[in-house]
């Protein structure tokens, strides 16, 4: 491409709006362009990033046996009620009226219009297994649109669906999709990693998460470097660190008469944070549709994980008590709260870590009063229930022994799930089986975002000059910057050799052919993100030499005109 048919749009301030170093520098370069909030135009620059990565995702599909189609953006409500998502989907559905008054929406995401393609189209069993998927623009209303294309309301977005006659003909579509993503993110030249995760709004079984490790990313991750584990801090297992121990001191009464939290109270007692235990009165929900009040328990330097929570039996979609109900169930105001002493009708459930404990501090249900030297059998029951219910935290053993957790920043670009019968039942998806039953047919689903994985290289990528491009993804793998194009003869021959050389062998290269200052040019290469950089000047052409720079270099060197592409060819091989 030559910089004179091209349109380049770069700028040198940053939006107002901007936060992330993605977003900044997408707008900067001039991939970018803001029409609302949440709504932006991929301009030609940041279109040919984005046709790049659309590449590799569809061939990486293909090669796993997935067919591509394209479903309509618009759908009918009929369909979301008949999964029942409609009015559970939440407000970030943009639901639409036509003229006819018959509502509509614009898709989120596709279960419900794969699912009603495939009840109408499979009938036997000879049928499957088949893998569907598409890359298409999805609408999600966004209740604070941020973060550049991060976290925008119209984005792209590749989803497949897979349906099958068994679940493990399901477990092996799921494993190789797994395998082709790993592929993909490989293939783009981003630092990720795979790791088990909560199917959420989704829904079903397994699922793991595919993130891009930036410093910026708003996922937590826990691995260990001593083995495959790997799970995002909302499903990582928190393993009890050791047994419980003797009792070793007697209960008493500390006054705390202005110590409210676990902090204040520890530096109170000139005590470490772990030996203290915070209590959350949570509201739960009984079968019989009843409230039950429940006192968690987590060590004093952990956090309660919800997720964890909403899963325990009585808990789902749990609510913190008032302070009213805190008064009426444990005669106390919040801040000195504890499990010593409560009525039998308050359900205690404690963290592993906090059942292990032994001469603990925590609160009285007494104002301005907490306890020492507390212990469960001797001063309080047992617990009701011991369940992992808080965060790992670095440090913590790893759930298949082989090690211990680290922690990480990441950016969700990919989540895949055995959605295995939620959606096939709702709708009755089945098909003849061998002998001729009815069977309702198991799902898999699994989505990449495409334009969000342009957002996160960049996150992943990025100096005080500007953007650093993975080569497979550059809007340009080489910018060939000419000094004097406009008034050397002989700079200007060469860079349009050189140019239509390196087109020939299939490199995608700009030749800069605006007569531009090099500082300017130079500027606009390192911004934009470009992996190469040549520089033709009349003393190197007089020795027979060219200025090569790669984007993560300091330092450029000089090297010949004879074979240069050859040796470009193999940098960028390298």
């Amino acid at each position: 491409m030559r910089a004179s048919q091209f349109f380049f749009n770069t700028q040198k301030e940053a939006p107002n709006d901007a936060e992330l170093a993605s977003h900044i520098l997408m707008v900067r370069a001039g991939l970018i362009k803001r029409l609302g909030s949440g709504l932006y135009s991929w301009m030609p620059l940041g279109l040919r990033v984005l046709r790049k990565v659309e590449a590799i995702v569809r061939d990486e599909m293909n090669k796993a046996g997935a067919l591509e189609l394209l479903m309509p953006a618009v759908q009918p409500k009929e369909l979301w009620e008949e999964t029942g998502r409609w009015a559970v989907f939440g407000p970030q559905m943009l639901k639409i009226t036509d003229r006819h008054e018959r509502e509509f929406c614009f898709g989120p995401t596709h279960e419900e219009v794969i699912t009603d393609i495939a009840r109408k189209e499979i009938r036997s069993y000879k049928q499957l297994p088949l893998n569907f998927y598409q890359i298409q623009t999805k609408f999600r209303d966004e209740i604070r649109p941020r973060f550049g294309v991060m976290r925008a309301r119209e984005f792209m977005m590749k989803d497949a669906y897979s349906f099958h006659s068994n679940f493990a003909s399901l477990e092996k579509t799921y494993e190789t999709m797994f395998q082709a993503y790993g592929k993909v993110f490989t293939r783009l030249g981003l630092k990720f990693r795979a790791v088990k995760a909560d199917t959420g709004a989704i829904g079903g079984d397994g699922s793991h998460e595919f993130h891009v490790l930036a410093d910026s990313g708003e996922d937590g991750l826990a691995y260990c470097d001593t083995s495959d584990y790997a799970a995002n801090v909302e499903l990582a297992e928190a393993i009890a660190s050791a047994a419980r121990k003797v009792p070793g001191e007697l209960m008493q009464d500390v006054e705390t008469p202005k110590q409210t939290s676990c902090e204040q109270v520890a530096e109170l007692l000139n005590i470490g944070l772990d030996r203290t235990i915070k209590a959350m009165a949570l509201i739960g929900t009984l079968e019989d549709g009843s409230s039950q009040f429940n006192l968690l328990l987590i060590r004093g330097d952990h956090r309660m994980n919800e997720i964890k929570v909403n899963k325990l039996d009585g808990l789902k979609e749990f609510r913190f008590a008032t302070e009213e109900e805190v008064r009426e169930n444990l005669k106390c105001p919040p801040g000195f709260i504890g499990p010593v002493g409560v009525s039998a009708h308050v359900r205690i459930i404690a963290d592993r870590t906090v059942a292990a404990m032994s001469d603990f501090v925590c609160g009285a249900n007494k104002p301005k009063y907490h306890l020492s030297g507390v212990n469960f059998g001797r001063d309080l029951p047992e617990p009701s229930l011991v369940a992992d219910i808080r965060n790992v935290v670095e440090g913590d053993a790893s759930p298949d022994g082989k090690g211990i957790l680290s922690l990480c920043r990441g950016i969700e670009v990919g989540h895949i799930f055995q959605l295995r019968t939620k959606y096939s039942e709702a709708m009755n998806a089945s098909y003849l089986d061998e002998s001729g039953q009815t069977q309702v047919m198991e799902m898999g689903c699994y989505g990449i975002g495409v334009s969000r994985i342009v957002g996160a290289a960049i996150e992943q990528g990025n100096d005080e000059r500007g953007i650093i491009f993975p080569a497979s993804m550059a809007p340009f793998t080489v910018a060939l910057c000419p000094i004097g194009y406009d008034k050397s003869e002989a700079v200007k021959s060469a860079a349009n050799t050189l140019y239509d050389e390196l087109l020939a062998v299939g490199i995608d290269v700009l030749l800069d052919d605006r007569g531009e200052r090099p500082g300017v040019m130079f500027a606009e290469t390192d911004l934009m993100g470009v992996p190469h950089r040549l520089v033709i000047g009349e003393r190197g052409l007089a020795e027979g030499m060219v200025e090569y720079k790669a984007r993560t270099t300091a330092d450029a060197q000089s090297v010949p005109l004879v074979n240069l592409v050859e040796f470009v060819q193999n940098i960028i091989r390298a």
